[in-house]
């Protein structure tokens, strides 16, 4: 497919897990790919503009875009996929560590996106698609400020698509479940029993088994694809059947 020749896609997050597979796949698909992530691991891929950015810090999204924009003359698609994950009850995060994943997991996408609008708002194809998470609406144990923030990224989603509809951006939302991710995995390392851990991951996904970072990247593909014009304020599940699917007696 080439739906997305001549378009420009900007991917936070970009350097491992769902947003690295994102950008190899949109890559492949046409578009020019700008990777933003606070590191890069040892191995360039020398096809796509690799920009240092913290979406915790405005002046650091500013220049970002600025330098994507500077190279490229223009962005089509942001995909808003940079997070950081969030383990325990309500008891078991202090303030300062509520405030952190409020402010990457949500506020970054509000930096990202106004730094990027001036650009989108140009762009006949516009499309912002967020990731956000099956625990926005599915009560999982021991996720309660992950959860939060996901829950907000969701309503966040809802509110910029009304915002901009008449103007000509789309926004909507992949939802995965438990990928499988380079936060899954340091998660694991650090069960008492990883195997059990790892079991348990996967049991509670009707499927059985892990979502697949390529698999939420075509998800993300799909709702940023000028074929998709019509879709808008959606959230595409890509969560092996666990919000919606119901196994056994």
């Amino acid at each position: 497919m080439n739906d997305f020749d001549g378009l420009v896609a900007v991917i936070t997050g970009g350097a491992s897990g769902i947003g690295a597979a994102t950008a190899t796949h949109l890559l492949g698909r046409g578009a020019s790919v700008a990777v933003l992530d606070r590191a890069y691991s040892a191995v360039t891929r020398a096809a796509m503009l690799e920009v240092p950015c913290d979406v915790a810090d405005s002046e650091s999204t500013r220049a970002a875009i600025d330098t994507v924009a500077g190279v490229f003359g223009s962005i089509d698609v942001l995909v808003n996929n940079a997070g950081i994950g969030a383990v325990g009850d309500v008891t078991q995060n202090a303030d300062d560590e509520w405030h952190r994943v409020l402010d990457v997991n949500v506020v970054g996408i509000a930096r990202i996106t106004r730094a990027a609008l001036p650009f989108l708002l140009r762009s006949s194809h516009a499309a912002i698609v967020n990731t956000c998470s099956v625990v926005a609406d599915v009560g999982v144990p021991q996720r309660a400020l992950y959860s939060a923030s996901k829950g907000a990224v969701r309503s966040l989603t809802l509110a910029m698509a009304a915002d901009y509809v008449k103007q000509g951006i789309r926004v909507n939302a992949v939802t995965p479940g438990t990928a499988d991710t380079p936060w899954v995995r340091r998660l694991l390392d650090q069960a008492p029993d990883a195997v059990a851990a790892a079991k348990a991951l996967r049991d509670r996904q009707p499927m059985g088994r892990l979502v697949t970072a390529h698999e939420v990247a075509l998800a993300i593909a799909y709702l940023a694809s000028p074929l998709s014009g019509s879709t808008t304020g959606t959230m595409l599940a890509v969560d092996g059947g666990m919000a919606g699917v119901r196994v056994g007696s």
